[in-house]
């Protein structure tokens, strides 16, 4: 059986814990809490969008690849299945790549009221090839629609979870290019806001 609140398939305290720890950060003398930024991707992507769904205490937030499906309300498809281990949607192989299919399968009326509460800018970071492509660039719609502000780019990247490089067998970190591309608008795009 699903826990907590209706948008989610974790724990109750899921995204409250994150907003807990962003107010105890502001707190300390040494943050400057005009400066905060969220960055988040896959499922810390659609929390960021539960987070900012019902908290205004960030400057800025990037989602890269926000697995939303909950946020959004999506029924899915026979591509999910329920683990009968857990009793939870398995949603490894859910196939979402086109928004037309996404948008035929949300709660829009849910998905649009939840989207009108955010008042955070974001960044909404798609990847090319993956298969919930669809949920990213339909979280990023529906966001423009409703006049949010909002930046959306996607990437030609193998790997999910790009804008996270990894170390090389010198343990030092080794960006390809497109990681670096992806970096640099992260930054360009957090900059506006905490200037």
């Amino acid at each position: 059986k699903r826990q907590g609140r209706e948008m989610f398939s974790r724990s109750p305290l899921e995204y409250e814990d994150e907003i807990a720890i962003i107010e105890l950060l502001k707190s300390f003398d040494e943050i400057d809490e005009s400066r905060l930024v969220l960055i988040g991707m896959s499922h810390a992507g659609e929390m960021i969008l539960k987070i900012t769904s019902e908290y205004n205490g960030v400057a800025a937030a990037v989602a890269s690849e926000p697995a939303a499906h909950e946020f959004l309300c999506l029924n899915p498809d026979s591509s999910t299945f329920i683990n009968s281990e857990t009793n939870l949607r398995n949603i490894e192989s859910m196939q979402m790549q086109k928004a037309e299919k996404v948008r035929s399968r949300i709660d829009i009326g849910t998905a649009k009221e939840r989207i009108d509460s955010i008042d955070t800018p974001l960044f909404i970071m798609g990847r090319d090839s993956d298969e919930l492509q669809g949920i990213f660039k339909v979280t990023y719609d529906l966001l423009r629609e409703s006049k949010k502000s909002v930046k959306w780019k996607s990437y030609q990247h193998d790997v999910h979870g790009f804008i996270f490089p990894t170390k090389g067998p010198d343990g030092k970190y080794c960006p390809d290019d497109v990681q670096l591309e992806a970096i640099k608008d992260m930054l360009s795009f957090i900059g506006k806001y905490v200037g």
